[in-house]
């Protein structure tokens, strides 16, 4: 196999902290890549470095051997040189290019255009033009022939199987469809290496294992290659034909995706064990509620369809459903952020029962002050540091002692040991892993002090080694605060591990309610086989 990138003593720090330590490895053409290890270990930011965006290295070099056309801007794979041009006819000749060397700047340039990259949680569509249109403007973006273009868009959405889809409107897509789109728009470019940063972190097996057969097929159609990060072993599994552990910055090991799985998944532990405390009263209680709303193509949707259900003080509840079950409209309703169709969903604050489904600030604008919500799509303030994140989440002033020992508390219960959390008071949201992020989301939320927290797909971007940090953070704010938690997921194994009881939902109802492994001892072998998937993927 060819070389196509070989990188040399690469380091990265951040505010004299080191990211990246002395890597050196090589990527071969058509090769795809598989690296896996913990949030924060430095996944995002090496792959970030080899697209040649973001931040310039602190030391070291990447270097691309390709072929380059010296009559019109295209670069191919350096197997390509001496060979014509597939743009202009003429012979391209080979060259390194040191991407981060500024003498290399305008090949840089014409390097990237040949490269593409699927950022995390980040879908990057049109969102108001329909599917065809965002691939249009992708290669508008590459000045691909116009009179051309519209059979382009219609192969590339072929390809991605979203030709079902192609006058929607991008904004109303579900998340795996978008992906899709997403994939689609990066295809336009031909690239010769696709970078895919947990392009499935979010999504439900199911569909993340649809979007891993695309991004299979893709490579082996396009003679593609492609880096993939993930923290699930199933993706690295799936798609990779060689893996990398990296582990505090470090390569730990690099070689068979099985071998550097079984190294990664070596450090997994979950020993510590913790008591189910005494419930208290009632803290929600749901009664006949409904949510209907009109869609185009299917009419009259019952996305909540009649839910009766309760939730009490120190529990940890759990929802659990195939995508489209009705979850998150329902964590929705329980957090005053849409209002149901009809039924009562009433919140306990102190001895008072407030009504969520009345607006008002004696009403639903009260008690929303006592729930948290982590939405699946969180979001920071990009350009705060952490502590003003969490701090600004309380909307008091306070001093700057009190106000970071408040922090360090808060971060502690969302999963960071003592001196990470200190560590990282200072630092802005972009200078952490995405699992960091969403732990300091989890921070923001629990700073409030709520009364009940509802958690949509808390580990959707989580490595194993963290969920367990996560689980534990949990537990312990349930010890520590009396807060009642209701977790909404597709995850089996982490709602086995964590919650109390579960509510099975099919349809936009909840057809079995009840302790967590007789609830999970209901699921039919196609729920087995969907929602099981994503404890799979953590083995």
């Amino acid at each position: 196999m060819n070389p196509l990138i070989t990188v040399k003593n690469l380091c990265m720090d951040f505010d004299g902290k080191k990211v990246l330590k002395n890597i050196s490895f090589e990527i071969g053409e058509g090769e795809v890549l598989g690296i896996i290890g913990r949030s924060g270990a430095g996944k995002t930011v090496l792959m970030h470095l080899l697209r040649g965006v973001e931040q310039h290295p602190t030391s070291g070099q990447i270097i691309y051997h390709v072929a380059v056309c010296d009559s019109c801007p295209y670069i191919g794979v350096g197997s390509m040189a001496g060979k014509p041009c597939p743009s202009c006819g003429s012979v391209l000749r080979a060259q390194d290019i040191d991407l981060w060397n500024e003498k290399d700047e305008d090949l840089r340039r014409r390097l990237m255009r040949r490269t593409a990259i699927m950022f995390q949680r980040t879908f990057a569509l049109y969102g108001n033009d329909r599917v065809i249109e965002n691939v249009l403007h992708a290669l508008d973006d590459i000045d691909y022939p116009q009179d051309k273009a519209i059979n382009r868009a219609a192969d590339l959405l072929d390809q991605v199987r979203l030709s079902h889809r192609m006058m929607h409107i991008a904004r109303d897509l579900s998340g795996g469809e978008k992906q899709r789109v997403v994939l689609a728009r990066q295809l336009a470019k031909d690239p010769f290496l696709l970078f895919a940063d947990e392009p499935t972190g979010t999504l439900d097996p199911e569909t993340a294992d649809l979007v891993h057969r695309m991004l299979t097929e893709a490579c082996r159609r396009n003679h593609m290659g492609m880096v993939v990060t993930s923290h699930f072993s199933q993706v690295i599994k799936s798609v990779a034909d060689r893996a990398m552990l990296l582990v505090d910055g470090n390569i730990a090991m690099l070689g068979s995706p099985d071998d550097v799985i079984a190294k990664f998944m070596a450090d997994l532990s979950d020993t510590e064990t913790f008591e189910v405390p005494e419930f208290g009263k009632e803290i929600l209680i749901a009664r006949d509620v409904f949510k209907r709303y009109i869609s185009v193509d299917r009419g009259v949707v019952r996305a909540v369809n009649g839910v009766t259900f309760e939730v009490y003080e120190r529990e940890i509840f759990g929802i659990i459903g195939k995508s489209g079950a009705g979850k998150t409209t329902l964590s929705r309703i329980m957090a005053g952020i849409i209002e149901p169709t009809a039924g009562e969903m009433i919140i306990r604050i102190g001895e008072d029962a407030v009504d969520m489904t009345k607006p008002g600030i004696e009403n639903r604008g009260r008690a929303k002050g006592y729930i948290g919500l982590l939405h699946q799509e969180y979001d920071l303030y990009p350009h705060r540091t952490v502590l003003d994140n969490l701090t600004d989440a309380i909307g008091l002033e306070f001093p700057k002692e009190l106000a970071m020992r408040k922090a360090v508390i808060t971060l502690k219960m969302a999963g960071f040991p003592e001196e990470k959390s200190r560590e990282i008071l200072d630092r802005l949201p972009g200078q952490l892993s995405e699992g960091e992020r969403h732990r300091v989301a989890l921070a923001q939320v629990l700073i409030r002090e709520p009364r009940m927290v509802i958690l949509d797909e808390p580990t959707g971007t989580m490595d194993p080694l963290t969920k367990v940090d996560v689980k534990h953070s949990i537990m312990h704010a349930r010890d520590e605060m009396d807060e009642t938690f209701i977790v909404v997921s597709h995850d089996i194994d982490f709602v086995r591990d964590i919650c109390d009881r579960l509510a099975l939902m099919r349809g936009g109802k909840i057809v079995t309610i009840g302790r967590t492994a007789d609830v999970l001892a209901t699921l039919t072998p196609e729920e087995q086989e969907v929602m099981g998937k994503a404890t799979s993927s953590s083995d």
